[in-house]
């Protein structure tokens, strides 16, 4: 009989804070969330790698970090962009 395995409490619960169409550009949002000391995880870099044309959204780079960052990111990007 197979035991449950308990999720472990230090399980990142992960949440978009930015969308951008390039690796370029997800590389340093990345680094200037990072360089304020929240780390960030990078989503759907391959499709630019294999092709570097984005139809219908597919070359499209998330940005995550984890929700006890968001609110902290999501006020860094805003004071960045204006």
């Amino acid at each position: 009989m197979k035991e449950k395995k308990n999720k472990p409490e230090n399980d990142i619960k992960l949440k978009e804070v930015h969308k951008v169409w390039g690796p370029v550009e997800a590389e340093v949002i990345k680094n200037f969330l990072e360089s304020n000391g929240i780390l960030c995880i990078l989503k759907g870099e391959i499709v630019q790698a294999v092709s570097p044309i984005s139809v219908d959204g597919m070359g499209a780079v998330k940005i995550l970090v984890s929700e006890k960052d968001y609110d902290l990111a999501m006020k860094l990007l805003k004071s960045r962009m204006l």
